[in-house]
């Protein structure tokens, strides 16, 4: 009876960890007659959150890495009939022929696994953008993938997108302060006053991408959540907009990595910026 359970635990467990939809997905969406191509290639970049089994990200429709449509979803996991839906929201951009449509789908999905491979497949439909005409329908076969054929997207508010393409933040040396292996992908980061309350502020980005611009370290945290997509390297900057009254400009952060917890205190001035990276499903040498 003790190896049955255990033997039905260990099931269980794989089961669990096989919906961990986390990562990049690459495959084919096969079109119906009436599209602007038969066959497309498609990339899902999902941001999975296991505690909720809900989703974001980013996906991408390409012929090639030079003819692609950049989506935004959001979606679900059932994780008891491994279903999932996924709603694309808007464009990001489009670099397709005049003639084209872009079509903004909701797909449905179930995952499976075939030997060490994880698969999710089964069918979307859409409609063009713009308008409410119906697109072709589509079958769709999605692998897991080791990398993106695009890099992998930092997830940017597009009021922060609009303000980073007119900011010229001037260039300051970046000094490494540490370097994490992360055991989780859902990552929560919170930034204190290390010290005394002195009105520094600072502006954060992340892999490049604006995350908070001008904001004031109080007793209470500055927020910023995502989730890392597994062997993929993160570099968060810490940029000084003031030196407060005290200088340097400095910072107590607090990362939560599922439920492990880590400290590390950065100080920025105005000739260099305070720098962490990261990495999840890295493993320690």
């Amino acid at each position: 009876m003790r190896a049955y359970c255990l033997c039905f635990l260990l099931l269980m467990n794989m089961c669990m960890q096989g919906q961990d939809l986390n990562g990049i997905w690459k495959g084919t969406l096969v079109q119906a007659p009436g599209g602007c191509f038969a066959e497309y290639n498609i990339e899902l970049q999902i941001n999975f959150i296991p505690t909720a089994n809900t989703f974001s990200g980013i996906a991408f429709d390409y012929r090639d890495t030079g003819k692609y449509v950049k989506m935004d979803f959001t979606g679900r996991l059932n994780s008891t009939t491994h279903r999932a839906v996924i709603i694309e929201n808007d464009i990001q951009e489009a670099h397709i022929p005049e003639s084209c449509v872009p079509c903004i789908k909701t797909y449905d999905l179930v995952w499976s696994r075939s030997g060490n491979e994880e698969i999710l497949s089964g069918e979307c439909k859409g409609r063009q953008f713009g308008t409410y005409s119906a697109c072709p329908a589509y079958r769709i076969v999605l692998k897991r993938a080791a990398k993106s054929d695009f890099g992998t997207q930092v997830t940017q508010s597009p009021d922060l997108a609009a303000l980073q393409a007119k900011l010229q933040l001037k260039p300051r040396t970046k000094e490494l302060v540490k370097t994490f292996n992360m055991p989780a992908g859902e990552i929560r980061m919170d930034f204190y006053d290390n010290a005394e309350i002195d009105n520094d502020t600072i502006t954060v980005l992340l892999n490049g991408k604006l995350l908070l611009y001008r904001q004031m370290l109080k007793a209470k945290p500055l927020t910023i959540s995502f989730n890392a997509y597994p062997d993929t390297e993160y570099e968060l900057v810490m940029y000084a907009d003031n030196l407060g009254s005290i200088p340097p400009n400095t910072a107590l952060l607090v990362i939560t990595a599922g439920t492990n917890k880590y400290e590390v205190r950065l100080a920025s001035s105005e000739e260099k910026s305070a720098a962490v990276k990261f990495r999840f499903g890295k493993k320690d040498p």
